[in-house]
């Protein structure tokens, strides 16, 4: 009874796929995005928040943004408080500028107002929508770059170098062992075809950690009550909603966030093959209001602005195709409000891991851009490159359209431009020179 019902609510047959591997791909995503768990109320009680009330916050946000994504939506995203953008909250906005955290989310909010009527005028949908099928391919292998980039990073296999701007990290330590661990053990279930393959890599090698000592188990009780959301619950301040700094900061969110969703939507369904001939991503516009939702909310709730993550694809690369994928990685992200204890053992060695074998799945559509065709393959590059050098999805895109119309448009093939995408590449351009015109 509870199949027939869980395959009339998610049309599990027609999307190829059965309950079985959806949970299990929900809980995969659920392990490679847990790291924000830990990592976000961090960040944010640098500004004065309470820690454990923002742990609190992190979650329920979350956890009602990916139930829109999956009931209202019933695509396989997972969503929760997007890194960049808690940077971009904290070290600029409240430590730099010197503004108060409830500035802050009182720009968040606003921000989430706003995507909230972009999406219900289906504006979001249509700029998804425009984006040329060459640079949709190069979005797909650009986030695979940039997953990699941040899995070998976060496994200390690549890291900062003294006089250059990378190098490779020290491989002799129990904590690269636990990650090339994870690597290759994730590539030989794959090989093999063995379903939950990224998940099974994960517990694998926390198991390997545990028993390296880079990992411990939990010296406390494995169960604890939430932490108290009162202390940033419910803190916006309204004072400076018309003053040009509210305007350029909740610019910046907004910016920042459209164009990383937009980029995560576009490459990880690209991949799954979820896009229609015309490529198109169905239901488009509900995924891209619970990301609005999820901000909103997000704001109200006491954390910064909650997005699509790029690490969803582990989820789809483990087979997750529809909401009931989204809807068990908020399961997960619920009961961990009882039980982090239990999923904070897991190492990032073993996350980043999974990230790195995603890069490699993402970069298929590659074989689809025409590269004999330099007005479609220079800007596919700077898309595909710019994600991982300027460490944003945003970005790649931004410089993909922008030498898209400027190369079309210089080889007499203006035609090829839709005037949303001639819009965008305006808009990229007078971005950039905006510190030239500081008014």
């Amino acid at each position: 009874m509870e199949n027939n019902f869980l395959e009339k609510k998610f049309r599990l047959k027609k999307a190829g796929t059965d309950t079985r591997t959806e949970l299990m791909a929900g809980l995969t995503t659920f392990m490679t995005m847990s790291y924000i768990l830990i990592v976000n109320p961090s960040i944010l009680s640098e500004t004065g928040m309470d820690k454990g009330a923002v742990f609190t916050a992190t979650i329920v946000s979350s956890v009602i943004a990916m139930l829109v994504m999956a009931l209202y939506a019933n695509l396989p995203f997972g969503l929760a408080p997007g890194m960049g953008l808690n940077a971009f909250f904290t070290y600029t906005v409240v430590l730099s500028f010197g503004k108060t955290w409830e500035f802050a989310l009182t720009a968040v909010f606003l921000e989430g107002i706003i995507f909230i009527l972009l999406s219900l005028f289906s504006v979001r949908e249509a700029i998804f929508t425009s984006i040329p099928i060459v640079l949709k391919n190069a979005v797909s292998v650009g986030i695979g770059l940039f997953i990699a980039f941040i899995g070998f990073s976060n496994a200390g296999v690549i890291g900062q170098g003294d006089g250059v701007i990378l190098t490779l990290g020290n491989l002799l330590t129990k904590n690269t062992f636990v990650f090339f661990f994870a690597l290759f053990l994730m590539a030989f279930l794959t090989a093999k075809g063995v379903k939950g393959a990224l998940l099974i890599g994960i517990v694998g090698s926390t198991v390997v950690a545990v028993i390296l000592g880079v990992s411990s188990l939990p010296t406390q009780s494995i169960f604890s009550l939430p932490p108290d959301i009162g202390p940033v619950v419910f803190k916006l301040k309204f004072d400076h909603i018309f003053t040009f700094e509210m305007f350029s900061i909740m610019f910046t969110f907004l910016f920042v966030d459209m164009f990383d969703t937009i980029g995560t939507l576009t490459g990880v369904a690209t991949k799954a093959g979820m896009l229609d001939e015309e490529g198109r991503l169905p239901n488009a516009s509900h995924a891209l209001m619970a990301d609005a939702i999820g901000t909103t909310v997000g704001a109200l709730l006491g954390t910064s602005t909650v997005t699509t993550f790029v690490e969803s694809a582990s989820g789809v690369a483990d087979g997750g195709r529809t909401g009931l994928t989204a809807l068990s990685t908020a399961f997960f992200f619920f009961i961990s409000l009882f039980f982090f204890p239990l999923f904070s053992i897991v190492p990032p060695e073993s996350t980043a891991a999974a990230l790195v074998i995603v890069g490699l799945f993402m970069m298929s559509p590659i074989k689809e851009i025409n590269f004999n065709d330099f007005t479609e393959s220079v800007p596919a590059f700077l898309t595909i490159t710019m994600m991982p050098f300027a460490y944003s999805i945003a970005e790649g895109i931004s410089f993909g359209i922008m030498s898209y119309v400027l190369l079309k448009l210089l080889t007499g093939k203006k035609k090829e431009i839709t005037p949303m995408i001639a819009v965008l590449a305006i808009i990229f351009f007078l971005r950039i020179l905006s510190p030239l015109f500081p008014f």
